[in-house]
């Protein structure tokens, strides 16, 4: 497990598995959010979004975060390992709430972008990442069943389905 991608569905926790896969096994976590995300919520253009994903991706030794479509061939491709957290959709949910809650509450910025999440964004807007994870949800769970089959012959694929399944894989990976 040199180059791995964890995947799954907003508020999966992603970044908490790639944190605890890191400390575990010294590999670097890319996010892909933070190579995508510039100030004011202003996504980066399609070239230069490839471009930062190849540039971190270089080598041997990273764990990528995120489901980035622009990018799957830059880290699919060369992963050896895919991490899909495929966890049901109340825990996922309410994981995001209180995420989302303590962000706002935190004023808490993120990627070092100076990008924050408000109320309003949140829960009042067409764009709330709640509606977001709502949305996307069941389409990203039959998507990723697809394509982790397709690829399970060539790399190693876990998913983790149930929050038991995901501490038992991070305090032994």
């Amino acid at each position: 497990m040199r180059r791995v991608v964890v995947f799954g569905t907003t508020g999966s926790g992603k970044s908490t598995v790639a944190d605890r896969l890191a400390a575990r096994t010294g590999l670097r976590v890319v996010e892909l959010d933070a190579l995508f995300w510039g100030r004011d919520w202003q996504p980066a253009p399609f070239e230069l979004f490839r471009h930062r994903v190849e540039r971190e991706t270089v080598g041997d030794g990273w764990i990528v975060v995120g489901n980035y479509g622009q990018v799957r061939d830059l880290v699919w491709q060369p992963a050896d390992t895919l991490i899909w957290l495929d966890l049901p959709l109340p825990l996922v949910m309410w994981r995001l709430l209180r995420r989302t809650i303590r962000r706002i509450a935190m004023q808490e910025e993120l990627w070092g972008t100076g990008n924050r999440e408000s109320l309003r964004g949140a829960f009042f807007s067409r764009d709330s990442i709640l509606l977001w994870a709502l949305k996307t949800h069941h389409r990203n769970r039959k998507r990723f069943a697809l394509e982790c089959e397709f690829l399970a012959g060539e790399k190693q694929v876990v998913r983790l389905r149930s929050a038991r399944e995901v501490e038992r894989f991070t305090a032994v990976a």
